[in-house]
């Protein structure tokens, strides 16, 4: 099929239009933006694909633009990316997939999509994700405290990308910081909101810190607890996953984003991404400009660290 000549009103096709064409396709190449709401994405449709045996291929990159050129047996989908028959472009695009992929058949998700959207920065319940809310109602319990994948406070904390604190990326320097609460073993909603004022502090705290450090930590706090021995405690925790491994192991993102076994590859991705991502910030060499903070340092991941430059450290309204 053509990937040339497309116009807005055919990108903007409704969830039982796209359904329609790809079940009538007879393979489907799905091409994603390597991050995680389009990661997230390209499950929901993947797994719908699946569900009613059509042949696919999905594939994670940076550069989604160089793949997306289609031969005539195949059906390209672009995830957060120009091109192909069919784009997913408007974030969070992981709605949009959920719907296709409830249309084209099976159940999709709540639960995935919910995380695709919070990676793309949205909050659980705000515009279209209200529904995917909804749809996932018994999954999930709103607690206090903060946002981590695994049940391990000092390794959730150390390696979220979802803030930056003066112990970010560092185990034992989190494990010192708690250590001061005197939490109990088993944590109750107290302690939870201890944690969360100690993170909240240590983010905005400082005198280094933006002044819309404490507004932007605010994404990390009052978390959605998942139920269902899901793989990930929380869903902003899944959501820091995704993005992280769909970055750091495209690979590995998308077993994960297909159901597949892969939670302890997938932390593995996530603690070396966000290590090296919190590195920057503290080690980087750095230069203000009119309007621009500049960080430079070798082997980094730029769009994490610069995500995390521009809402925790940069002096200036765009980090780089």
């Amino acid at each position: 099929m053509s990937t040339s000549g497309r116009t807005a009103a055919e990108d903007a096709r409704t969830a039982s239009d796209i359904a329609g064409t790809l079940r009538d396709a007879d393979f489907v190449r799905i091409v994603a933006h390597a991050d995680g709401d389009a990661l997230a994405s390209s499950g929901l449709l993947a797994r719908a694909c699946t569900t009613v045996g059509i042949p696919f291929q999905v594939s994670a990159t940076t550069l989604p633009t160089r793949r997306v050129e289609s031969r005539d047996d195949e059906f390209v989908v672009a995830v957060g990316a120009t091109g192909g028959d069919v784009v997913l472009a408007t974030r969070p695009t992981s709605a949009l997939a959920f719907d296709i992929a409830a249309e084209l058949g099976g159940t999709p998700d709540p639960v995935l999509a919910l995380a695709g959207a919070v990676a793309a920065g949205i909050s659980p319940g705000a515009g279209d994700t209200a529904r995917l809310l909804d749809a996932a109602d018994g999954r999930l319990t709103r607690r206090p405290g903060v946002s981590t994948p695994t049940d391990d406070l000092a390794d959730g904390l150390a390696h979220s990308t979802l803030f930056h604190a003066g112990f970010s990326g560092d185990a034992e320097a989190v494990q010192a910081e708690l250590a001061e609460l005197g939490l109990p073993v088993e944590l109750d909603d107290d302690a939870h909101r201890h944690v969360a004022s100690l993170v909240a502090f240590s983010v905005a705290g400082p005198a280094e810190a933006t002044p819309r450090a404490g507004e932007t930590v605010e994404r990390a706090l009052r978390p959605y607890e998942i139920g269902d021995d899901h793989p990930f405690a929380t869903l902003g925790g899944y959501a820091d996953v995704l993005d992280a491994v769909s970055r750091e192991q495209p690979g590995t993102g998308i077993a994960l984003a297909l159901g597949h076994d892969a939670r302890a590859p997938a932390l593995d991705a996530w603690r070396t991404h966000a290590t090296a991502a919190h590195a920057v910030l503290r080690e980087a060499t750095t230069g203000r400009y009119d309007g621009l903070f500049v960080a430079r340092m070798d082997d980094a991941p730029v769009a994490t660290a610069a995500r995390l430059l521009g809402d925790f450290r940069s002096p200036e309204p765009v980090a780089l």
